[in-house]
């Protein structure tokens, strides 16, 4: 419990700064809505765009004069920014040690490896589901004078649930290749990176009917927000692989990091 205290305050600061910027983004976001909603010009003027462009931003079928079809189309940047900050943190909490000059007091307290890091795994599924709670309530604060129907509340708990999936994801490989990898300095650039790459190749797959193939690559093509709307729920086969990736990426952190040598 102490580990997991200290973990909760030591990054405290960069999840205050990250759920400042998610309300300020929200809201920046939902301000342009009033221009598309309920405005059947904006949609005639979405159909004129290209059908390539419109895919490959996940923008096709998104009915921006509804709520949920506006919130479809931000759904996607929710995944980009939610996906930066867990795989960031992931990789933070577990390398933070040799960073800080912190590993030699921390290694010499009665408790195992295997315990501390299940502590630094409790404090960073808090902290995203701190900033998980604060995008969904100024999601609803924003839209909020729209007039909320219940099929908006419906969408936003399956796209609340995708977004959770998403940072689960990215935080466990966060912390799989901070425990890999032999230079502390290299795994949040290599994360971050790695982040990037998927968001391209998913970009790719909207430019590309031949690359439909790589949409189990990237995880952000396993929950399109526009599919959700339309469904009403979230791809099963989707859920179960991005809970084997979750699974297999904690499962080896753990095994890993008991035995990675840690630079002191």
């Amino acid at each position: 419990m102490h580990i997991i205290k200290w973990e909760l305050k030591s990054n405290l600061k960069s999840l205050t700064i990250w759920c400042m910027i998610f309300i300020v983004l929200i809201f920046m976001m939902t301000s342009e809505f009033s221009a598309y909603y309920n405005n059947p010009e904006m949609a005639d003027i979405m159909s004129m765009l290209p059908e390539t462009m419109l895919k490959a931003f996940s923008m096709d079928n998104a009915n921006l004069t509804t709520t949920t079809g506006y919130l479809s189309l931000v759904g996607l940047y929710f995944y980009l920014m939610a996906g930066v900050f867990a795989v960031l943190l992931g990789s933070g909490i577990i390398s933070k040690e040799e960073r800080d000059k912190t590993a030699e007091y921390l290694m010499t307290m009665p408790i195992s490896r295997e315990k501390i890091l299940l502590a630094k795994l409790m404090a960073a599924l808090i902290n995203c589901l701190v900033l998980l709670l604060t995008i969904v309530g100024a999601t609803i604060l924003a839209l909020f004078k729209y007039d909320l129907d219940q099929a908006f509340y419906t969408f936003l708990l399956d796209l609340s649930a995708a977004i959770m999936l998403e940072m689960l994801i990215f935080l466990s490989v966060g912390m799989f290749l901070a425990s890999v990898l032999k230079r502390y300095k290299s795994s949040g650039k290599i994360s971050a990176s790695l982040l990037m790459l998927l968001y391209f190749i998913n970009v790719a797959i909207g430019l590309s009917k031949n690359l439909d193939a790589l949409e189990y690559v990237t995880p952000f093509k396993y929950f399109n927000a526009q599919k959700i709307l339309q469904t009403g729920q979230l791809e099963f086969k989707f859920v179960i692989l991005s809970l084997g990736i979750i699974f297999g990426g904690i499962v080896c952190t753990f095994l890993f990091y008991p035995r990675r040598d840690l630079h002191i």
